[in-house]
Formats: structure tokens, sequence, C-alpha cells
């Protein structure tokens, strides 16, 4: 790390009001909306029934705690490999409703990221480091000495990549105990955001799909404002701090940037 910068305007003004780039909000929203959408569409030509009786009911929800634990399984091999968990967690709304759907939706997405972390560390170690060095070096610089509080801070962000953190983390020396209770507790919003979703199909559609959307905007806002304030002037990545509407340091200007 390098020395400690000087005092900006804000820590001379007082705090700033968390900021974020409307492209990020929107994006979230949209997502939600387009979810919504596609299981309207389905049930309205009929597929719905047809993947509810297919899947979800006959491998699923006809099979008690195995299907559960199936849905566990299939939906953390789809995290693990780099599916959306906010896909994950609309759909186990969607088969079980919201507070189950919460519980198997967060439970895939920890295990999706203990799945990559450890396949980044016992095997992948080469091809992550050549595939996202500068990530790894920026994750490595921003989470040291802080392991669990600065991975809480990245997992409530509504932006980044879920897949590059799971894998940049396993290549480091960081501990996975840590790195897994503040991932597990950052999921949390989002993952009930989308399961509340989810659950909308079925019961309450407007009230629901409608407290998720504005329950994405306040978290997004929060994760924003917590970045802003509590990463200690380390920067995560350029892109994230363009989105959060945080300026890019001269440091950071220049610096390609590479995915």
């Amino acid at each position: 790390m390098g020395p400690t910068a000087s005092p900006g305007p804000d820590s001379l003004s007082g705090p700033r009001a968390p900021g974020i780039n409307p492209r990020v909000l929107l994006q979230g929203l949209l997502l939600i909306l387009s979810l919504a959408a596609l299981g309207y569409l389905l049930d309205a030509v009929g597929l719905g029934k047809l993947l509810d009786t297919a899947w979800i009911d006959s491998e699923v929800k006809g099979k008690g705690y195995q299907g559960a634990l199936l849905f566990a399984a299939v939906g953390a091999l789809a995290v693990g490999v780099g599916l959306p968990r906010q896909l994950v967690s609309f759909l186990a709304g969607y088969a079980f409703g919201f507070t189950s759907g919460l519980a198997l939706a967060l439970a895939a997405s920890v295990m999706g990221c203990i799945g990559a972390f450890f396949y980044a560390r016992w095997f992948g170690r080469s091809l992550v480091q050549t595939h996202f060095g500068r990530r790894i070096r920026r994750f490595n610089d921003f989470v040291s000495g802080h392991v669990f509080s600065m991975t809480l801070l990245i997992r409530l962000l509504p932006v980044g990549s879920n897949l590059a953190t799971n894998l940049a983390a396993g290549v480091t020396r960081v501990g996975p105990l840590p790195f897994f209770l503040g991932s597990a507790l950052g999921y949390v919003p989002q993952t009930a955001v989308f399961a509340l979703a989810g659950s909308g199909i079925n019961l309450n559609p407007v009230f629901r799909i409608g407290l998720a959307a504005a329950l994405f905007v306040v978290s997004a806002l929060i994760g924003a404002y917590l970045y802003r304030h509590f990463r200690q002037g380390r920067s995560l990545d350029r892109e994230i701090d363009i989105d959060l509407g945080e300026p890019a340091s001269p440091a950071q200007e220049s610096r390609p940037s590479r995915r």
C-alpha cells in the first residue's frame, strides 16, 4: 500500500450524499422487471405450468428436502460457473416462496462462492492469474488486513463480478472463513430483493415486485454510501468507482482497463 492520501474536499466539508450512476440503478430495475415479465409470459402461454410440472413439481417440490437440496446444488453450480446469482434468487422465490427461496438461494450463492474460491486455489491458479492479474492485485490490496469487513463491503455493491471476486480471492492469501462469512452476509440484501420479486409472480405481484424494486434502489444506495465512507482510500476497480459516482484518481486514469 502507498502512503495515506491527504484529506480531500469530502473530509473537509463533511460526508457527501451517496451518489451512484443512474445507469446502475436502471440496469438493476430492468433486470427485476424483465425476470418478472418472463415469468408472466411463461404462465400466459402455458409454459410456466409445464416447467413447473416437469421440473419444479416433479424434481423439486415433489421431493421434499431432496428437491430443495437438488435446487440448492444446481443453483450452486450455476453461481459457481458465473451465472447471475440474482437469477438463481428469483427462481428460488418463484419455486419456493420468499422465506424458503431466500434461504435456498443464499445457500446456493455461498456454495457457489466456496466452489469457485477453492477451484482457483487448488486447480486454476495459473489460469486465474493470467486472466485476472490486475484484479487480483487490487482485490488483495483492498481487503488486506480487513478481509471480513471489506468482503462484506464488496458484496453489498450493486456492481462488479461475483465470479471474478471469488476467483481473485482464491489465488490470494486471504483466509477462507472471513471471506465466506463476509460474502454470506453481503449476499443477503440482493438475494432477498430477487427472491421477493420471484415470489411475486404467484402472490401479490404488484406489491411484491414493486417492493423488490424499491428495496433494490435502497440497498444499492446504501452499498454505494458504505463503499465511499469505509473503503479507507482504497479502490477495488476503476470502473466500479465510476459507476458509484467516484471520480477516478490520476493513478487509475493512467492505467489501461483490462477485463
